[in-house]
């Protein structure tokens, strides 16, 4: 799992962008509080909201959550057409603020529901390390760990 932190410049930045927008602060509240580490300001974040969950050992909530918004935005043209309009004018705050609330939409229309504050800090995240990236990635095959793949 990337384990990505977000600078003061980045929270900062995106502070100003989403000033006008309680879920955004609340958020980056959390954000400041662990020095910009979105995983665990995401844990901090939904056990506050909802409780502490019931994990298998050795999964993470942020893991479980990421794998499956990953099976649902990374299809969703929607979504990836807002993110790049945001990539494309960043520092818009109507952009930035219309990408959480549609997480929070496909999130729930796929059966979990998600905190907009939440939302933020996955949207952060994403933003963060890019789509791409966040689509594409994926847990190596157990026991093919430090491998390449044999040519075909």
């Amino acid at each position: 799992m990337i384990d990505a932190q977000l600078s003061v410049t980045e929270m900062n930045a995106a502070r100003e962008i989403l000033q006008d927008y309680d879920p955004g602060q609340e958020a980056l509240n959390h954000l400041e509080k662990h020095n910009g580490k979105v995983e665990t300001a995401f844990e901090d974040l939904w056990i506050e909201k909802n409780g502490k969950p019931l994990m298998q050992q050795g999964k993470s909530l942020w893991q479980v959550t990421v794998k499956v918004l990953r099976e649902e935005l990374c299809g969703d043209e929607g979504f990836r057409g807002q993110l790049k309009d945001y990539t494309k004018n960043p520092g818009s705050s109507p952009l930035l603020t219309g990408l959480i609330i549609s997480l929070v939409g496909v999130a729930t229309a796929h059966g979990l529901a998600i905190d907009p504050a939440i939302a933020t800090v996955i949207v952060l995240y994403i933003l963060k390390i890019g789509l791409n990236i966040f689509c594409e990635y994926t847990e190596p095959p157990i026991g093919n760990i430090g491998t390449l793949p044999s040519a075909n």
